[in-house]
């Protein structure tokens, strides 16, 4: 429904030349120049978008060499150039790409003459195949096979008009040039209400039938189909002589070099005249009359195009070549500001060199915190010896300094002179077993009855035992006694004080 509403504005124009001038090859004519007239103002707009992003190339390019590897970054700074310079890079592709939508609307028309023209529907156009005996006419006229006829009839009992008829066939072409002024009457009266839409078609221009699809084998079919087989080629040869014109015209306008986009001009000059080339041999003959039509249209408007954007094109340039001087300008001069400070520091540094730096104060970037005074904490060199947030008369008086060294210190002593004491008295409880086996195991030597002795006569002296060389040992390894002890713990408890 929709492509009918699009399709309807361009069928009425063609059908008004065709009732005009009763010449179908001069309709298609006349189409393609007043559609290019009516798109010549987008043509221009599309031209002044491609001179401005041209114009861009250089910056592009810079752009290109700059951030090459990081693609992300350089199309933000691509799109960053655009907004700046206020270019539509897609400015000038949409624009042509609107001849390429009319052109598939015009072989619409031309593909279904019977719907676009006549206004005919699927089933008067099932119901004037019949009266024209259409499956034996096709067959015999070449345009389709035995085979494929055996085919469409057989659609057309299962019901599907639209299939053979519609859907990229070109059968509504050959049914609708069957129709002529002899067999006219015959028809109006045998469709009805449908008649009155009928009308004959004359496909014919210069001798040749725009209804007929060109054909390679030109040998076969006379002059006729020799006509119809340089029609597509010279379709292409205007095709290619429109792309020479527009190269020609864009070096009148003197664009910026640019290698990419002269890769692509290239390419596209041969691929476009190739491609119309191919398409010709397999369409109907009045779409290679509408593009030589457009071709030769589009020649003058590039001449045109090129003679009213040339005040345009150089505005641009000079513009152009104004932002290019300023950038060079700035650049200059911050190369040169540049210079100056690396040289000022360079001098700097030669005055101060050999120069005793004056020590700077150290600024503490903390907030003094209430009451707090850091001299209070100092002990000599140490800033913080007693805390950051010491106060003397936190606790009521000035709390005594202990050196956290010297306090380690006196802790290793005491803990040392501990551990010297501990191991003593493990020493002694080790030894004191073994002097009462020592003891047991000697001898007991009887002592010899005194005799009574007399009266007025002094005590006789007794004589120690001699002891053997093992007991002397034993009392000399003996451990002291708590009486001899004393002494000597009372000498460690003196050193420990004195430590």
């Amino acid at each position: 429904m929709i492509v009918e509403i699009i399709l309807k504005p361009f069928s009425w124009l063609l059908m008004f030349f065709y009732e005009t001038f009763n010449s179908y090859g001069l309709a298609l004519i006349l189409f393609a120049v007043v559609i290019k007239l009516i798109l010549f103002p987008v043509t221009l707009k599309g031209k002044k978008s491609m001179i401005q992003t041209t114009m861009l190339s250089g910056k592009m390019q810079q752009l290109q060499k700059q951030y090459g590897k990081d693609r992300e970054r350089y199309n933000l700074e691509v799109q960053k150039l655009y907004e700046r310079e206020k270019v539509n890079p897609m400015g000038g592709c949409l624009w042509s790409l609107i001849p390429l939508i009319l052109l598939i609307a015009l072989f619409y028309i031309i593909r279904e003459p019977l719907t676009h023209f006549m206004s005919l529907s699927a089933q008067e156009i099932a119901l004037l195949a019949e009266q024209l005996n259409w499956s034996t006419e096709a067959v015999a006229h070449g345009w389709v096979s035995q085979s494929n006829m055996d085919k469409l009839l057989q659609q057309l009992s299962n019901g599907e008009i639209t299939t053979v008829f519609q859907n990229g066939s070109y059968n509504q072409v050959y049914l609708a040039s069957l129709i002529n002024e002899g067999n006219l009457p015959a028809l109006q009266a045998a469709m009805g209400e449908a008649g009155s839409k009928l009308f004959a078609m004359d496909f014919t221009f210069l001798g040749l039938n725009l209804a007929s699809i060109p054909s390679w084998k030109f040998w076969v079919g006379g002059l006729s189909a020799f006509g119809l087989f340089l029609l597509p080629l010279v379709s292409t040869g205007v095709s290619f002589l429109s792309m020479k014109v527009s190269m020609a015209t864009n070096k009148i306008n003197n664009q910026v070099k640019n290698d990419q986009m002269d890769k692509t001009n290239r390419m596209m000059m041969y691929t476009m005249p190739l491609m119309s080339l191919w398409i010709g041999f397999t369409v109907p003959a009045g779409l290679s009359i509408y593009w030589i039509a457009q071709y030769l249209v589009t020649m003058v408007q590039e001449v045109i195009c090129a003679k009213l954007l040339k005040k345009d094109y150089e505005a641009a340039r000079a513009a152009a070549e104004e932002r290019e001087r300023r950038e060079k300008e700035e650049e200059k001069r911050r190369k040169e500001e540049a210079r100056l400070e690396r040289q000022r520091r360079i001098e700097e540094e030669k005055k101060n060199k050999g120069k005793k730096k004056p020590a700077q104060k150290k600024t503490n970037d903390e907030p003094e915190q209430e009451g707090v005074n850091k001299n209070d904490s100092r002990e000599g060199i140490r800033a913080y010896a007693r805390g950051r947030s010491y106060i003397p008369n936190r606790f009521g008086e000035v709390t005594p300094y202990t050196d956290p060294n010297q306090l380690f210190l006196a802790q290793a002593m005491e803990q040392a002179a501990k551990g010297k004491k501990k191991g003593k008295a493990q020493q002694a409880q080790a030894e004191e077993p073994e002097q009462k086996e020592q003891e047991q195991s000697q001898p007991v030597q009887a002592v010899p009855q005194a005799e009574e002795p007399k009266a007025l006569e002094e005590t006789p002296a007794v004589e120690e035992p001699v002891q053997a060389p093992e007991e002397e040992a034993a009392e000399e390894t003996a451990v002291p006694s708590k009486e001899e002890d004393a002494p000597s713990g009372e000498e460690e408890t003196d050193e420990d004080k004195e430590v």
